[in-house]
């Protein structure tokens, strides 16, 4: 059995409420050991020894919000491309979303990408079913079954269920089979034709405005319904103070609910878009910069759960256009990790806070292994040098699809190495 030793490591463990150097040893599939005290005996003759003084290592990544084109846009995206890039990214699980040609919303298609996953994927892949069939918003589909088959959420991805009784049906069915309901908020008739928030900056261009209310009246509504079903209800990706603030009152008044924020949301604001970069076209949009630092707050008190990439592929065909008429959406796989770092050096967000939303927490809320360097848990982790800069490159992206809103951006936190179940999945 192999033996792994990551000595003088800074073990930033949010499970444990561990921040301290010490020594990790993974022997096989499984963590051994984990802290100061850890290797008082010394390490076996035939282990791995890697000194790792300066460096960190944390559970590996767990991004919920993960959109891939296969099947159906395998030109965007495999699933074996998005391993690949996750990897590099210190993301050791992904929640792959619904919004696939065909759409996952039968047991054959949740079977297929396990299977997929299994045979071509070097991190872990866990489906997350549709709510509705088609994701038309308007037929359920068979959370039971689903369940059965691996599904471990349920959303329609990009789309927003209009149907107050739809996501009533949904919660429920949620509570009753187990399973959380991720949903993205914008109400179809405020956003019409908008493509980036509402605002002077907008006027300024001359593009057609998002408001915030388009975010929070649908999910004030759906909030309501969590309370009335007492089912799981995950906000997926909020992007307003407007509503945090929603948020904050469901959780007071003890609903089953938590949030997730965009790592675009938390690191840019409108004012990056500049003269149309369609590469910062995002779906919710770049909000004002008061919304951003509103959710760095929400983050901070537990407002928010957790952040995801909501790595989202595009062509450049569909991003080489108008402004106006641009796809939405940024890959950000390979970026989670060093932008999110942004708000640990500069002091807004400790980094057991930081590694506890972007793994800790969606293992716990999606129900899936890892998010821990407890003793006797998978071995998924990465070794990351917190202080080491790097230079976002088209050329270095290892997505098939590259429109990242970091193209060029200097960030300070590199991954050296990421661990799946033991295995060295990556190495820089």
């Amino acid at each position: 059995m192999n033996t792994t030793v990551f000595s003088r490591a800074r073990i930033v463990d949010p499970s444990r409420g561990i921040d301290e150097v010490g020594t990790v040893v993974v022997e096989g599939r499984k963590i051994v050991a984990a802290g100061k005290a850890a290797l008082n005996q010394g390490a076996p003759q035939d282990a791995t020894v890697i000194d790792c003084a300066g460096k960190a290592v944390i559970p590996g990544l767990i991004d919920a919000r993960v959109f891939i084109g296969e099947p159906g846009g395998e030109h965007r995206e495999t699933i074996a491309s998005a391993s690949v890039a996750a990897a590099a990214g210190g993301v050791t699980s992904i929640v792959m979303m619904p919004d696939t040609d065909p759409v996952i919303d039968n047991v054959a298609l949740v079977e297929f990408v396990l299977r997929t996953a299994k045979d071509t994927a070097i991190v872990n892949i866990f489906p997350a079913a549709a709510i509705t069939k088609g994701l038309e918003g308007r037929e359920m589909t068979e959370f039971g079954l689903l369940r059965e088959a691996g599904a471990v959420a349920f959303t329609d991805g990009r789309h927003t269920i209009s149907s107050a009784l739809v996501m009533r049906r949904a919660l429920t069915y949620a509570r009753d089979f187990g399973g959380v309901i991720a949903h993205e908020t914008q109400d179809a008739d405020l956003a019409s034709s908008g493509v980036m928030n509402e605002g002077l900056y907008a006027s300024w261009l001359g593009l057609a405005g998002i408001p915030r209310e388009a975010e929070s009246i649908p999910l004030e509504r759906d909030l309501a319904l969590a309370r009335l079903t007492g089912g799981a209800y995950h906000a997926a990706k909020i992007s307003t103070a407007m509503a945090a603030n929603a948020v904050t009152r469901a959780k007071a008044d003890g609903a089953n609910v938590t949030a997730g924020v965009s790592i675009h949301n938390l690191s840019l604001n409108e004012n990056d878009v500049g003269e149309y970069r369609t590469f910062f076209r995002l779906t919710p949009p770049l909000r004002a910069e008061e919304d951003r630092l509103a959710m760095i707050e929400a983050v901070k008190d537990g407002t928010i759960d957790i952040i995801v990439s909501s790595h989202d592929p595009q062509d450049v065909d569909t991003k080489r256009l108008p402004f106006a008429d641009a796809a939405a959406g940024a890959i950000g796989l390979e970026t989670l990790l060093g932008a999110a770092l942004r708000l640990y050096h500069n002091g807004d967000v400790t980094l057991l806070r930081l590694v506890e939303t972007l793994s800790t927490a969606p293992a716990r809320l999606f129900g899936l292994p890892g998010g821990t360097l407890k003793p006797g848990a998978v071995a998924d982790l990465a070794l990351v040098d917190l202080d080491e800069p790097w230079i976002v490159s088209e050329s270095g992206i290892r997505s098939r699809s590259k429109n990242t809103c970091f193209e060029g951006a200097r960030l300070q936190g590199k991954v050296l190495q990421t661990m799946v179940a033991g295995r060295t999945v990556f190495s820089a």
